[in-house]
Parts: C-alpha cells; sequence; structure tokens
C-alpha cells in the first residue's frame, strides 16, 4: 500500500511517526517509577539498569525477526553505528539511574529535558541535518515550558549537587542517542538496530554492576515486576518507537519528545503520587505541546 500525502501536508508515515513519538515518551515517562520501587526492592541503580535493557532482548529480538521476515531482506550486518547507540544509550542510562536516586525526580526530569539543546547545538555538525527556525523556536518555546511545569517542584541544595551534575550527564547522553540513532536508521530497521544496540547496552552495563554493586536479585514480586515492567514498557516500547519514528522524522523535531516524558511524568506524578498540579504546571505543559506544535513537519 502506497501513503500519499497532499501537498504541503505531512504524509500519513510522517503522521504514524509522530503518533509513535507520544506514545514513545508515555512509555519512558514511567521508568523513575519503575527505578525507585526497583530500589525499594534492594536493587542497586545500575542492576536495576542493566534488567531494564537485558529483559528486553527477547521482544526486541521477536520484533527484529518478524521485520525482517516480513520485508524479505536479509538481516543487515553489525555497523559501527549501532554500537555507538548502544554505548550512548549505556552512558545515559547510567547518569539517569542515578540522578533518579540522588536528586530529586523535579531536577532530575528537568535536567534531562535538556537533551534537544544538544541535538539542536550538534545536528548539522555531526550527521548533516540543519535545524529549521520553527524547530528552534519550538524548542525555545518548549524549554520555557519545561522550566515553568517542572521548575516550580525544582529546588538546588548542596547536598543534591552531584545528583543535578548527573542529571546534565543524562540529557548529554540522550541528546547524543538521537543523533546516532536517527544515523543508524539510514541504513537498518528500527528492530536490528535497537536489538543489536541493546546487546551493546546490556553489556556495557553489566560490567559497570558487577563491578559497583553485589546485589543483583530483587526482594520480593514487587520488585521483580518493576523491572521486568521497566524492560519492557520503558525499553521495548519507549524506545522502540523512538527508534521507529526516528527512520522517519528528523533528530531535532524526534528530540522534543523529551519535554512529553515531563509532560507525561507529571500526570503519572498525580495520578500514583498525588502530586498536584497547579496552573503553573498545567501552564507549562500547554508551552510544551505548543513549542512541539510548532516545531512539527511541514512536509
Amino acid at each position: 500500500m502506497t501513503l500519499t500525502a497532499r501537498p504541503g501536508r505531512p504524509s500519513p508515515v510522517v503522521l504514524i511517526a509522530v503518533a509513535a513519538l507520544v506514545a514513545g515518551a508515555v512509555a519512558m515517562a514511567i521508568s523513575p517509577v519503575f527505578v525507585r520501587v526497583a530500589g525499594a526492592a534492594d536493587v542497586g541503580p545500575f542492576t536495576s539498569a542493566f534488567y531494564r535493557v537485558f529483559l528486553a532482548l527477547p521482544l526486541l529480538w521477536v520484533w527484529a525477526r518478524l521485520e525482517l521476515s516480513r520485508s524479505g531482506q536479509p538481516a543487515p550486518g553489525w555497523t559501527w553505528q549501532m554500537v555507538v547507540v548502544g554505548l550512548l544509550f549505556a552512558g545515559d542510562l547510567f547518569f539517569w539511574h542515578l540522578a533518579v536516586l540522588k536528586t530529586t525526580i523535579a531536577n532530575a526530569t528537568l535536567l534531562a529535558t535538556m537533551a534537544p539543546i544538544w541535538v539542536a547545538a550538534f545536528s548539522s555538525l555531526f550527521i548533516g541535518e540543519p535545524v529549521t527556525r520553527p524547530t528552534i523556536l519550538g524548542l525555545a518555546i518548549c524549554v520555557a515550558g519545561g522550566a515553568v511545569l517542572v521548575g516550580s517542584s525544582s529546588s538546588y541544595a548542596p547536598e543534591r549537587f552531584l545528583g543535578d551534575l548527573f542529571g546534565i550527564g543524562t540529557s548529554f547522553f540522550f541528546g547524543l542517542y538521537f543523533l546516532a540513532v536517527r544515523v543508524a536508521r539510514r541504513t537498518a530497521p528500527a528492530g536490528a538496530v535497537l536489538f543489536r544496540s541493546t546487546i551493546v547496552t546490556a553489556a556495557a552495563l553489566a560490567v559497570v554492576a558487577g563491578v559497583t554493586e553485589n546485589s543483583w536479585l530483587p526482594a520480593g514480586w514487587l520488585g521483580a515486576g518493576a523491572l521486568v515492567l521497566m524492560a519492557w514498557v520503558s525499553h521495548a516500547g519507549g524506545q522502540g518507537l523512538l527508534a521507529y519514528a526516528l527512520g522517519h522524522l528528523s533528530a531535532a523535531f524526534s528530540s522534543l519528545v523529551i519535554f512529553l516524558e515531563a509532560v507525561a511524568g507529571a500526570l503519572f506524578g498525580w495520578l500514583i503520587y498525588g502530586e498536584a498540579l497547579g496552573p503553573l504546571e498545567l501552564l507549562g505543559g500547554a508551552g510544551i505541546l505548543a513549542g512541539i506544535w510548532i516545531a512539527r513537519p511541514r512536509s
């Protein structure tokens, strides 16, 4: 079936990719809840990060096989881009899980949402994709909206300074991850890219967890369930949808999905922990949605 678009309007494929970004943002936004639950079950941050990717491998393998069987093409070989994607995501999870545990969720979320700034700064230099003016304007509005949404709950304290730095490290690695996935998707399907890069991520995090932590089994079924859900929902689901979308959308626009994580995270905080959503939070969320609308693909 050939999908066509009216002149001046995005094609159905682009619209599906945008919908995948939104769904992926929601799936990734709930990961801090799973990290906290796993931490309460005596699973260290690096071990939980390892399980997040390791337990997702069976689902990703099935996806990659189905993808190849439908296309009728031979399996693509390993590329250096896949390895780079895996290492960058290992760095992202390394700093993200530390940030969630070492500072407030609000601070960690606010700092992690700065990833699109790195994407906009390096997109033209590293992957040859110029950032359009609407995207820059949308990014500026998203940054302002994110600051309003999360800023009212965030705060600076000297004892959380290291955790805040981990949040900045998260944004840097996640920004570069967007660029690397975008390049890898130019020559390989989404399932193959995510499955093979996840093998690299799992191997790297296994080494880190093995050296720094000694508790590999969660205390109770609740902790085990959190690890499985984090792998299946946040990684296989969230990162999988992101990898698909990056085959059809620019890295700069796709990176704005990180701001949707802040919106979805605020909603999860309200639903699960009873955290209040006041006028400022609603205003910030509306600003993020407006920024994404401004930056949306035109054709």
